[in-house]
């Protein structure tokens, strides 16, 4: 099969190669999916670029979606022919999604509901589970106030529409226009230009200096700094979902005790069981009532690949980047 891979980190266009891997076959518990699209996230880049390998080769991206063609012992021969996407395909495990074909437990290739493109499925494993999940902590979210960090991202994107379908009135932050303009487009009320704009003395102004009552935050090594400026209200709620500084921050203490603040943090790739099952049925659900948007911001050939991981690295494309296998 063809498959791209890496043997040592680095530049995408140094250590990224493209060429041919034994086609994998399905053990017992697992399906082989057909892929017809990889989703490229900000881990992955990440992963490629500094993450110590574990395995002499690499195949890369932990999202993606295509058909089931082989299934292992243990699993319904009736999942053969199924449109499903994946998650946490190459967490924890060498073999990814930039490959014509992939193995993996049965669980993490979900069916794909009718009418959802290969494209946009190719955006659920990270983004909308992430967003499902940061919401899912935050809520119950009707009639609240909330901040998402980088609400013009993949993943703040998917967390202003279900907030905005929970009743919650969303002030995103964002930086480029066209960046604004997918906030807007996903149902913020408000759009605060982090770049140009004091974030605190904004949320203070279209908060009549109360605060909002739930932060959803994409990066904590900013956020935290805004904390002691009363952007989060007493009693206030953050839930994040990483931070650009992955090492020590600086919190305020007096601010979150004498506040009594709450901050929740997680992880997509290590979801409890239920809390996963429960965001995919809801995905699930959303899919099939078509209640959500789907962005792809670019497209590539699996040739291509190291493009790809620059175009998700310079930051530039609005919404997801994808390989077409």
């Amino acid at each position: 099969m063809k498959a791209a891979w890496y043997r040592s980190n680095g530049f995408a266009r140094n250590v990224l190669e493209v060429g041919e891997l034994p086609t994998p076959q399905p053990g017992p518990g697992e399906v082989r999916v057909k892929l017809h699209t990889s989703g490229v996230n900000p881990s992955d880049v990440k992963s490629r670029a500094r993450r110590p390998l574990g395995a002499d080769l690499i195949v890369p991206h932990s999202d993606g979606a295509g058909v089931i063609d082989a299934v292992g012992a243990g699993v319904p021969a009736a999942r053969e022919g199924e449109r499903v996407w994946l998650w946490n395909a190459q967490w924890q495990r060498p073999l990814g999604s930039a490959a014509q074909y992939i193995a993996l437990p049965a669980q993490q290739a979900v069916a794909l509901p009718d009418g959802v493109d290969f494209e946009a499925a190719a955006c659920f494993g990270i983004p909308a589970l992430t967003a499902l999940q940061a919401v899912h902590l935050a809520g119950p979210l009707q009639g609240k106030t909330v901040l998402v960090t980088g609400a013009g991202n993949a993943v703040g994107h998917y967390a202003t529409q279900l907030a905005v379908l929970q009743g919650a009135t969303v002030i995103g932050t964002a930086g480029a226009p066209a960046r604004q303009q997918h906030a807007r487009d996903a149902g913020a009320a408000h759009v605060i230009d982090y770049k140009t704009e004091a974030v605190a003395s904004r949320v203070a102004e279209l908060t009549q200096g109360r605060g909002v009552d739930v932060v959803i935050d994409m990066d904590f090594s900013s956020t935290a700094a805004l904390l002691p400026h009363k952007v989060l209200k007493p009693h206030g709620h953050l839930v994040g979902y990483g931070s650009n500084q992955p090492g020590e921050v600086v919190v305020d203490f007096r601010t979150l005790l004498f506040d009594s603040l709450r901050l929740t943090f997680f992880i997509v790739y290590e979801l409890q069981p239920h809390d996963r099952d429960s965001a995919i049925r809801q995905l699930t659900g959303l899919l099939q009532a078509n209640q959500l948007k789907h962005t792809v911001a670019q497209t590539f050939e699996l040739d291509d690949i190291a493009a790809a991981h620059e175009a998700v690295e310079a930051g530039s494309a609005v919404g997801n980047v994808v390989i077409r296998l």
